[in-house]
């Protein structure tokens, strides 16, 4: 029914309801006395009758969603009715000088009887026809995790909205003191998450949504393990303070995704030391248009920076993050795209004199290991020289800071990309030696999730595909880290910056690929047997175990959550300077083992400290 047919309905039935309830008042008490003439009663009816409707307006009692209505609706009513009669009282005293306080008072509980009643009848009505719906045999039979203010709103958005299809029949929730209550539609917590397995079996669960929108990845990662259960989807609520504040509907329900399980609990930022440091200032972020890159452009937007110079050497993935800043942009900052190449040195001091960058974050890189093992030349032209021209601008016109962005993989590298990482970690420290104004560091940490060359997005499309999902080794471990959560401790090591540090994020425990495989094939909707899983062989340059640092490199104290400075080798400009030279002037085959045996020979490590593992 319609807004308009509603509002005549309500004004309909209580006029009804008021111009008969003084009669039938009446006839109640008229036992007890009989001083009331057919006259009298029919002007105190048109009075109540125009009282009511005055005050009905004053209330907006025929403007409410009644399917909705709460305490704050009966309130309303309440207050319409009190006020109608306490003045039609007063009127009648007035017009007759009598008072007919009995009858007022039945008039009045009648009101609320009736009006109110009418109101709760149309929202029982309406819940039963949509209760229907919901419990039809198209609604899928749902298992809610949760049974605190999220899990309530859920349910009665399932109730309410047959759209969503879901049927909640069962709620679990960890807070003993919850069991056997009941929710709204009276689904009632049946035990914790570990009786999950057991309730999805007695109850026919098709799907599972957790319902508890503040839950840290730790504890989703636990729960998801639980209801990760054959032929049951696992998904999960938005926040609870985007769904009040109108931002997302609480039917806005996602499958649990790989992030969620993998990435850490989110680091709290030193906002006033990063708004220190970036506030009102030049930031230059190299690569800006890969994956880790454009996470700092927009991480760093949250600061305030002057400007940001947006410098990559593909045209394309420039254009693409400019557009987006450009797009969403709410704020003072100049963005500048500088198509570049940090090979080529002359232009990259170019870059440095007209800007004047107080803070640069270096992510350009070449990162793909196979692909390096293939290109080596490049690579050490990429990630080797185009670090020192960097780095070298960057100490010439005295930039404040210079954060170079690292990888677990230069740690004993035994292919290309590492040993060319780890020499451009070499050649940040060397420098910083000798530059006064500028302090220079490295932050290194491992996988990301969904970055270009991620093993995620390969092994969804590989799913999409219909299988099999190709892993190289059982045996295979990485440490995994969401882009987000990598950008913003790049940013935050850079205000812990002293100079010539390597720093090591922590990136929890490492996970083995296969296993990764399993989870993302289950996520999907698909068994193992669906889509299968081949095993391919390690690639050129692979490692099976990676490190975020080498045992005797490790600092034993955290400088920040998350954040470990490492104590890495150190070696001169000179030398480092003489071996490039070298390097490309001979054959490539040749250069391969070359810059591997240079970087193991030079990592000569400082005695241990007493620290075994970062993680």
């Amino acid at each position: 029914m319609n807004a308009r047919r509603r509002y005549f309905l309500f004004l309909f039935v209580d006029s009804l309801i008021v111009t008969f309830s003084v009669f039938i008042g009446y006839y109640i008490l008229m036992p007890f006395f009989s001083d009331y003439s057919l006259t009298m009663l029919g002007v105190t009816s048109v009075i109540l009758l125009v009282n009511h409707h005055l005050f009905a307006y004053v209330f907006n009692l025929y403007h409410r969603a009644w399917v909705y209505a709460s305490v704050r609706e009966l309130i309303s009513i309440t207050q319409a009715v009190t006020a109608s009669v306490l003045t039609a009282a007063v009127l009648i005293f007035l017009l007759f000088e009598t008072s007919f306080l009995r009858l007022m008072l039945v008039t009045w509980m009648m009101h609320l009887i009736l009006i109110g009643g009418s109101r709760l009848s149309w929202k029982v009505i309406s819940y039963e026809m949509n209760g229907r719906r919901s419990h039809g045999p198209r609604m899928t039979r749902t298992l809610i995790v949760g049974g605190g203010r999220g899990g309530s709103i859920l349910i009665k958005q399932m109730l309410e909205n047959p759209r969503m299809g879901m049927n909640p029949v069962v709620v679990v929730d960890d807070d003993p003191s919850k069991k056997n209550m009941e929710l709204a539609g009276g689904v009632r917590i049946e035990g914790s998450r570990e009786d999950i397995e057991r309730l999805v079996k007695a109850y026919g669960i098709k799907k599972v949504v957790i319902a508890i929108p503040s839950i840290g990845r730790t504890e989703l990662n636990k729960i998801y393990a639980i209801a990760n259960l054959d032929g049951v989807d696992v998904l999960t609520m938005p926040n609870i303070e985007d769904v009040l504040s109108g931002r997302l509907e609480v039917n806005a329900l996602r499958r649990v995704q790989v992030e969620d399980l993998l990435g850490r609990e989110p680091v709290e930022l030193d906002i006033e030391g990063i708004e220190g440091e970036v506030a009102d200032r030049t930031v230059l972020v190299t690569g800006a248009g890969g994956s880790i890159g454009s996470e700092i452009v927009r991480q760093i937007a949250l600061f305030q920076p002057r400007k940001i110079l947006l410098l990559g050497h593909g045209e394309n993935s420039i254009y693409t993050i400019l557009e987006e800043v450009l797009e969403n942009k709410k704020d003072n900052i100049a963005y500048v795209p500088i198509i570049a190449d940090v090979q080529d040195r002359t232009r990259m001091f170019e870059v440095f004199e007209k800007y004047r960058p107080d803070i640069v974050y270096h992510a350009a890189a070449h990162k793909h290991v196979p692909m390096m093992e293939y290109n080596a030349r490049e690579a050490v032209k990429n990630n080797v020289v185009g670090t020192k021209n960097t780095a070298e601008a960057a100490c010439h016109y005295r930039t404040k800071k210079f954060v170079m962005v690292s990888t677990d993989k230069a740690v004993n590298p035994p292919n290309v990309m590492g040993a060319t990482k780890r020499m451009a970690e070499m050649i940040v420290q060397a420098l910083d030696k000798g530059c006064e104004d500028t302090t220079l560091v490295a932050v290194r940490f491992g996988n990301v999730l969904g970055s270009r060359g991620s093993v995620v997005p390969k092994f969804r499309n590989q799913i999409q595909a219909g299988g099999p999902v190709t892993v190289t080794d059982p045996r295979m471990t990485r440490y995994f880290m969401t882009i987000p959560e990598a950008s913003r401790l790049v940013i935050q090591a850079s205000t812990l910056a002293e100079g010539g540090e390597v720093f090591v994020l922590d990136m929890g425990a490492p996970v083995k690929i296969v296993d990764l495989a399993k989870n993302m094939i289950r996520l999907c909707g698909f068994s193992e047997d669906d889509i299968g899983i081949e095993f391919v062989g390690i690639r050129p340059g692979e490692k099976l175990y990676e490190e975020l640092l080498k045992e005797n490199e490790i600092h034993p104290e955290q400088v920040y959550e998350k954040i470990y400075r490492g104590r890495v080798s150190e070696s001169s400009l000179s030398l480092i300077e003489a071996q490039i030279k070298q390097f490309l002037s001979i054959d490539e085959n040749e250069m391969k083992e070359r810059i591997i045996q240079f970087v193991r020979q030079e990592n000569r490590q400082p005695e241990p400290v007493g620290q075994e593992n970062v993680s």
